[in-house]
């Protein structure tokens, strides 16, 4: 498995073909505004190959902290590949956040209500090739370890052939131990046990996921 930075990915020819992105701009302009925080964090990213470099995909990790998805979406954007999440509907409660959200394209979904139309939005999204992402866990588990909800598994049965990638992160939770730096690592595999089958247990496979994510990312409480 290989180690990256960020000069080894994304070609000035790849970057004009998707900056017509809804989105893009702004995903850029954040980046910029947070550069600091990838070297603050000491940003290493891993298994980057697993990434398909165009096409649909879906992206699952675990959400210890509020650092996880600013760190997903830098390393996946080495590859030039935007992401949209599944995030919870309380964050549009905040209006400048909820104006940042739009404006990058995020899809809200109400946690523990059967949300059908965030997750058409995410099919339709999956079927136009984008990558969306989902945390199986359904909150921030700050290291704990939670049950998996089996949202991840609707999305991978109604779109059968999109791959699945699962994305570990580590040390988001030593922003606790402020000022001390922590050390963030994003690592993206294959699910060692194969991609989603049809015939599989919602709740099996969901948990299946989350469970290799966790071998990966132990808990830190």
């Amino acid at each position: 498995m290989s180690t990256s930075t960020a000069d080894e990915f994304v070609t000035p020819q790849e970057a004009i073909a998707v900056s017509a992105r809804k989105g893009w701009k702004l995903y850029q302009s954040v980046r910029l505004m947070l550069r600091w925080l990838r070297h603050w964090a000491r940003l290493e990213v891993r298994g980057l190959e697993h990434l398909p470099q165009r096409g649909a995909a879906l992206i699952v990790s675990n959400h210890d902290s509020w650092i996880d998805p600013l760190a997903i979406i830098e390393a996946m954007m080495w590859r030039g590949r935007q992401l949209r999440f599944l995030a919870k509907a309380s964050l549009w409660k905040f209006p400048p956040l909820a104006w940042i959200l739009d404006a990058a394209d995020q899809i809200p979904i109400r946690r523990g209500q059967g949300d059908l139309l965030a997750l058409e939005a995410a099919v339709d999204a999956l079927g136009r090739g984008e990558t969306i992402g989902i945390f199986p866990e359904g909150t921030l588990s700050r290291g704990e370890n939670l049950r998996a909800r089996r949202g991840v598994s609707r999305l991978a049965r109604a779109c059968p052939g999109v791959p699945v990638v699962l994305v570990a992160v580590r040390g988001g939770t030593e922003l606790k131990r402020f000022p001390h730096r922590p050390r963030v690592t994003v690592e993206f595999f294959a699910p060692e046990g194969g991609q989603p089958q049809p015939d599989e247990d919602p709740q099996g496979l969901a948990q299946r996921l989350l469970d290799e994510i966790r071998a990966k990312a132990p808990r830190t409480r």
